[in-house]
């Protein structure tokens, strides 16, 4: 760890004294660093609207009518003929003028922050301070071209307030910390009233051995398909008892909850991230001519390429299915089964330890099996009441499947969770009281040491929402979307190219929704217009479109899997108490082996050309071999 710390002092003292001159006024901000052909955007931060504002630098100058406070203004694209930028503000007679530095930020910068915070945490095994010290570079980097008037230094304490406040004030995100607090407090409450115990002991009579225990989970997984923060919680929180009992590695069951949470949620059709997707493609397909298909058609068409999430799936139920493992993960497991205690392979907690029920406490199942029954079809409740309007559900041009998903693509996922969650852990306490298991106060007792389960969690949590909401700020997606452009490809090869695209982005932000956001509009349009001015068939047309469309969903969830800044890989380590790097180290293996096969088996072959009903039984074929070629019996 010193030797990353020398590394980022030297860093950090390259930025400390190149420092720019004070700006007169504070009317008018950069949103981003310049960069070279990328178009600048500033944000009018006076109090009060203003009549205009004309702004010039190089051979640019135009004039900018009724701007409101907190508008963006974009002008042309940056080609470094002016370094510095000078506006003019005319408001009720008066004019305020103010000179800003343009100062180009070499693109690579911005893939410096996360690729820090990556690096450290895997070759330190600590994630907390590894991405620290890539939020503080990141704040550097935008200080030294977007502030230049404050002192860099300065950032170690504006990374807190101006950065990382934001960060986590997402309504969004707060009610993901809530939702895994309320959680954490749930499975407390079970825990310490015996229904945990008593639900294992019931499954366990189905789960005798590692392989139906596993089979068991990757079930729940699928089952559980509305929701990947849902799935995660509930899948990893029930499971972990049974799959420590059995001496299967946290590892694994991470692995088999992670990657059963984002594939299965992606691809289905009543999913909370169905209106998300919709919206997305919407906004790619608005600037296409020739193109009548709604934004639903065009997702149902693109799920026949779906490569990497049916074959996630089918390569997790095959290696459960065949007792192998291979890379990490074999390791892990061979480790849990050989421990000579169970202490050996999962170190508990005092604090978790402390949630075993008394020795004389009844083992009812039904006080843990209620609770989570209230979890699932509250959730599934909940986005019916947010999503429900009668302009939907009587559409007659839409069968009902097609209302349904558009019902639940329309809710408050969030309201959702918060409302389940809240139900869940009232209830779970009502039973614990009603039934003399537990006290009201030791009921309470119980909850604030679920809350404080979650403590390590929710931090990570935070700083990566924060390192994500610096990579928008230094516009890393566009950075590696704008380099990959640059290479003039064949458009058969365009669905490939968007898979590693869509990867890299999201492993660099750790977002697969921001990541969808920022690559629909871009995309689809580009391959569409591509194809056209190639003179390509109709139909090589849209089998190229909608290969395209599936692999920015596909190369999204692939980049989740193995980002270790990625909240649903942070809450699944949380829902199964594996150690959060173990868990990213033992993933990725996998996830780039299914990823490779996706590409090569799939993606690339059905954009030349090859039905896709014979490249998903090869690619179940290339599974296996591989499976039986590298694998090796855990048990």
């Amino acid at each position: 760890m010193q030797v990353a710390f020398r590394f980022f002092l030297l860093f950090l003292f390259s930025f400390q004294f190149i420092q720019g001159a004070s700006a007169d006024s504070e009317f008018l901000r950069l949103k981003a660093p310049a960069a070279e052909g990328r178009n600048i955007v500033f944000r009018y931060t006076g109090e009060t609207s203003c009549d205009s504002i004309r702004l010039s630098f190089g051979d640019f100058l135009r004039t900018y009518y009724q701007v409101e406070s907190g508008q963006e203004i974009e002008t042309t694209a940056y080609n470094g003929s002016g370094k510095q930028l000078t506006a003019t503000a005319y408001s009720d007679g008066s004019e305020q003028t103010q000179q800003t530095p343009l100062r180009s930020m070499p693109g690579w910068l911005s893939i410096l922050p996360p690729l820090l915070a990556i690096i450290f945490a895997i070759a330190f095994k600590e994630v907390i301070s590894s991405l620290f010290l890539g939020i503080l570079s990141g704040v550097f980097i935008h200080l030294h071209y977007v502030f230049p008037e404050k002192w860099v230094l300065s950032g170690i304490f504006l990374s807190i307030t101006d950065y990382l406040l934001p960060a986590v004030a997402d309504s969004g995100h707060i009610s993901v910390i809530l939702f895994s607090l309320l959680i954490g407090g749930t499975v407390a409450v079970i825990s310490k009233n015996g229904g945990m115990a008593g639900m294992v002991r019931h499954i366990s009579k189905f789960a005798k051995t590692p392989r139906s225990a596993q089979m068991a989970t990757w079930f729940l997984g699928i089952l559980i398909f509305f929701d990947d923060y849902a799935n995660t919680l509930v899948v990893g929180n029930t499971m972990r008892p049974v799959t420590d009992k059995l001496r299967i590695s946290r590892e694994k069951l991470a692995y088999i909850v992670d990657a059963t949470a984002a594939p299965v949620a992606s691809i289905a059709f009543v999913t909370t991230w169905i209106g998300a997707q919709l919206g997305y493609i919407q906004d790619g397909i608005d600037t296409i001519d020739g193109l009548n298909s709604s934004p639903y058609a065009v997702f149902m068409s693109s799920l026949q390429y779906a490569f990497y999430p049916i074959f996630t799936l089918f390569f997790m139920w095959l290696l459960i299915r065949s007792k192998k493992d291979f890379g990490p993960m074999l390791y892990a497991e061979q480790k849990a089964r050989n421990a000579a205690d169970l202490n050996d392979n999962v170190a508990e907690s005092e604090e978790i330890t402390s949630l075993d029920p008394d020795p004389d406490a009844p083992k009812r199942a039904f006080n843990a099996v209620i609770p989570v029954l209230v979890l699932i079809f509250g959730t599934l409740t909940g986005l019916w009441v947010t999503g429900y309007s009668d302009a939907v559900w009587n559409d007659a041009e839409h069968g009902f499947w097609s209302r349904v998903s558009r019902v639940i693509g329309n809710a408050d996922s969030y309201k959702a969770l918060l409302w389940s969650s809240v139900a869940a852990l009232s209830v779970s306490i009502i039973l614990s009281v009603s039934q003399r298991i537990l006290k009201l106060q030791d009921s309470l007792n119980t909850v604030l040491k679920g809350f404080g389960f979650m403590l390590n969690a929710v931090v990570i949590l935070c700083l990566a929402w924060t390192l994500s909401s610096l990579t928008e700020y230094l516009e890393t997606a566009t950075y590696i979307t704008s380099s990959l452009q640059a290479i003039n490809a064949n458009p058969l090869w365009f669905p490939a190219i968007t898979f590693v695209l869509a990867a890299l982005v999201s492993f660099s932000t750790g977002s697969s929704w921001s990541t969808m956001a920022i690559l629909y509009p871009m995309l689809l349009p580009a391959v569409w217009l591509l194809c056209m001015e190639q003179g390509m068939e109709p139909d090589a047309v849209l089998r190229i479109f909608f290969n395209v469309v599936s692999c920015v969903l596909a190369g999204s969830v692939l980049g989740d899997h193995c980002s270790p800044i990625s909240d649903t890989t942070i809450l699944s380590s949380l829902a199964t108490s594996c150690n959060h790097l173990a868990h990213v180290r033992t993933q990725m293996p996998y996830a780039l082996t299914v990823g490779a096969i996706s590409v090569f088996v799939g993606t690339i072959p059905a954009s030349m050309g090859a039905p896709t009903w014979l490249l998903y039984p090869l690619g179940f074929l290339g599974i296996y071999v591989i499976i039986r070629i590298f694998g090796r019996l855990t048990d």
